[in-house]
């Protein structure tokens, strides 16, 4: 499959799980129907003055891949915020500083469950290192430390 193609079968499926006219505080999160951390992210969100709405499903691996995280860069639940999406536990000043700067990546993201940061219990170790995840759906390097 060419390039080109590739790119048209991606918009189109970004196209259908991207809700239409979103705002940029709206939020759809994807999530694993028995996640607790996921679901405490979400609430994260929505104390920080997002309008979340949650979608249980099964397939958030797939959708992370097909959304252009790159395998084992990826988190434990997948949102879509005013045209970027955000993988994983990103902490909210991680996702504001992408909201005003609206670089041109397709998204960022916080690979894996790290304890302490956002939803997850635990202490931080050290600090997140959240990812760039650039239109070609490459690691583009570190967007933020926090």
């Amino acid at each position: 499959m060419s390039n080109f193609a590739k790119t048209l079968v991606l918009a189109s499926l970004l196209s259908s799980i991207v809700p239409a006219m979103a705002g940029e505080k709206d939020v759809t999160l994807y999530k694993d129907p028995q996640c607790g951390c996921c679901a405490s992210y979400a609430d994260y969100l929505k104390e920080n003055g997002f309008n979340v709405t949650t979608k249980p499903t099964g397939d958030v691996p797939a959708m992370s891949l097909k959304a252009g995280i790159p395998e084992g860069s990826e988190g434990c639940h997948l949102s879509f915020i005013d045209g970027y999406v955000v993988s994983g536990h990103v902490p909210v000043g991680v996702v504001n500083k992408l909201l005003t700067e609206r670089p041109d990546i397709k998204g960022v993201t916080l690979p894996g469950m790290p304890m302490g940061s956002p939803g997850m219990g635990g202490t931080k170790k050290a600090p997140f290192e959240i990812l760039e995840i650039s239109k070609s759906g490459d690691i583009g390097g570190v967007y933020a430390r926090e």
